[in-house]
């Protein structure tokens, strides 16, 4: 059975591996969609000016990414007292990239919107946030409960999803498809209009992507991630295991 996963092949593929030896499968890689940063010029039309900020909330590496690439080409030097509120210690963590970690104010929560702003707390409060988000996701949750914290903040779109070129897949050849995002749906129907998805095996991971798929009734036949699936080689062995 050939199984595609609609993601970049990731550097360590030994969890894959495995599957193929234990199962005879073949699991391929090839992402629908890819994650690019906004332009400078595309930025300008939010009409927001980053030197008014002195607080930024990351929910994402692509985010980083994209801030402080357009930190560079709008010319703006981030002050040193900048504070950083990241959803987790992962995204945190990446900021060494861009930053002296150790030299910067910077915050993690556990994922959640609440821990985001729990950790601002009375400490932060006056500060003035940018909250970053992507052209799809649309207002995220943690923004209602800036506004109900009373906190001062804008939301700004800082990366949006490019759909890749499907027309070299041939979708009968598989017998499951690996879902990570809703965008991921999307960029199927763009490439395959008049498929009918519901002859496919669909494995959802990530809540968003297993909503989107029943919002079009498409029941995923593995969901994750859930306490015993906790990454999408998982849900691929579980998928395998009941065939």
């Amino acid at each position: 059975m050939r199984i595609l996963i609609s993601q970049t092949a990731p550097s360590n593929l030994n969890a894959f591996k495995s599957l193929e030896e234990k199962y005879g499968a073949t699991v391929e890689f090839h992402p629908f969609f890819l994650i690019e940063p906004l332009s400078a010029r595309e930025f300008r039309s939010q009409r927001i000016n980053l030197p008014d900020y002195t607080a930024i909330v990351f929910s994402s590496r692509h985010a980083i990414d994209a801030y402080f690439k357009l930190c560079e080409e709008m010319r703006f030097k981030v002050p040193e007292t900048m504070k950083y509120f990241c959803t987790t210690e992962l995204v945190a963590l990446y900021l060494q990239k861009h930053v002296v970690y150790r030299k910067r104010k910077i915050f993690f929560g556990d994922g959640t919107p609440q821990s985001v702003v729990a950790l601002i707390g009375p400490k932060h409060k006056g500060e003035k946030f940018l909250i970053t988000t992507s052209a799809e996701s649309g207002m995220p949750p943690v923004a209602a409960l800036f506004e109900k914290a009373g906190l001062d903040f804008t939301v700004s779109v800082m990366v949006k999803s490019v759909t890749q070129d499907l027309s070299g897949i041939k979708l009968d050849d598989y017998g499951a498809l690996v879902l990570y995002n809703a965008f991921d749906l999307k960029s199927l129907h763009s490439a395959f209009p008049d498929y009918d998805l519901s002859k496919l095996a669909l494995v959802s991971y990530g809540r968003s992507t297993a909503a989107a798929l029943k919002k079009e009734g498409l029941t995923p036949v593995v969901e994750g991630p859930t306490p015993e699936i906790q990454s999408a080689a998982k849900a691929v062995d579980v998928f395998l295991s009941s065939k």
